[in-house]
């Protein structure tokens, strides 16, 4: 693939992931300019990464991005995406695209207009979740029935539960808690705990019902950086199941297999490939494979520049990744999620504009 050149609105903690791949592969990945309307982070952007920084969208555009990454607050992004929508720019935006059902079904409409919008949802991008997702989609497990997901929150856990189910935008019950417990305070996006402090552990529960298909959603904001809440994964299917690396199946009705997913890495005990992520694989197969090997990128850092990987394809003609409809659908869910807990009710989804 030729050189991705795509411009930056933003320059966040989420941001920098962008700066990073493109740092690690320059080969494939450059950056033409950052926009900010801050001039701290501006200058920090300069000196810190070297890169073209603009307050302006005439100014990023001047640079011709091919694209451009919005990563800016969720009740901001609206404005810019319609902005650039109606300039005929491409838009990869960071999730989710909207705060609220009215926003979504206006930014929908750019697209029903012939607006280019993709969404950087990424968490089915990593590799452990894309190996699951490749599995259950194989038809080795049957016909999945249940997914228990307790590995990220609001639309990026409700994302991985509709691939893994292969839901699209049936409607759901859903009912849903809160629980609140103790819990040691640990890590940050600043690094490790400076004391010895106990917080509060705020734990959602839902229960999303798409009558023959089950999602359970479970998570608390500290099991991202935390070092004692572990993530967790279950999918069902009436052949068999994934919990979490381990991959149960039958053969034929009287002979069952299990082999666990294994993650393969340069760089270890010896190994002198460099040191990077391969894949990983079940058995004797590859159930997936690292494209950017051997760059030195994080899982969600390999999930992130498989985003802009496909949105240059997606632009250049190709196919959609992670559309908007899907993304609108992703955060309506979390919406009604959050209603359920408020009410203390059964809530029931209705079809949206984008569902079409």
């Amino acid at each position: 693939m030729n050189k991705i050149v795509f411009g930056i609105i933003g320059a966040g903690w989420r941001a920098e992931f962008f700066f990073r791949i493109a740092r690690e592969m320059p080969e494939l990945f450059h950056i033409s300019g950052v926009m900010t309307r801050s001039p701290e982070r501006g200058e920090a952007v300069r000196k810190n990464w070297g890169i073209s920084v603009v307050d302006s969208i005439d100014g990023l555009l001047s640079q011709s991005p091919e694209f451009v990454v919005v990563s800016i607050p969720r009740a901001a992004a609206p404005g810019v995406i319609t902005d650039l929508a109606l300039r005929g720019v491409p838009v990869l935006t960071e999730t989710p695209p909207g705060p609220d059902v009215e926003s979504l079904a206006a930014l929908n409409r750019l697209v029903d207009n012939g607006a280019k919008i993709q969404v950087a949802e990424q968490y089915h991008l990593q590799p452990l979740h894309a190996a699951r997702i490749r599995i259950a989609s194989s038809g080795l497990l049957g016909k999945i029935s249940e997914v228990q997901l307790s590995a990220c929150h609001d639309y990026h856990a409700i994302s991985l539960i509709r691939k893994l189910l292969r839901v699209r935008f049936e409607n759901a019950e859903i009912t849903a808690f809160r629980f609140t417990s103790p819990i040691t305070a640990g890590p940050g996006r600043n690094g490790p705990p400076l004391e010895d402090k106990m917080e509060n552990s705020v734990q959602t529960i839902a229960r999303l019902d798409f009558g023959d298909r089950l999602g359970i959603y479970d998570f608390t904001a500290s099991q991202y950086f935390s070092w004692i809440r572990a993530l967790r994964c279950m999918v069902r299917g009436d052949r068999g199941e994934i919990n979490e690396l381990t991959v149960r199946y039958l053969k034929d009705f009287k002979t069952p297999c299990e082999v666990g997913l294994k993650r393969m890495d340069a760089g270890e005990n010896g190994n002198l490939e460099g040191y990077y992520h391969k894949g990983i694989i079940a058995g004797s197969e590859w159930v997936y494979e690292n494209p950017f090997k051997p760059a030195r990128f994080t899982d969600d850092e390999i999930a992130v520049a498989s985003c802009l990987e496909k949105m240059a394809a997606y632009v250049r003609g190709g196919e959609q990744f992670y559309s908007l409809a899907d993304a609108s659908q992703d955060h309506y869910l979390t919406l009604m999620i959050n209603q359920a807990v408020k009410t203390g009710e059964m809530v029931k989804t209705e079809s949206q504009p984008w569902s079409d």
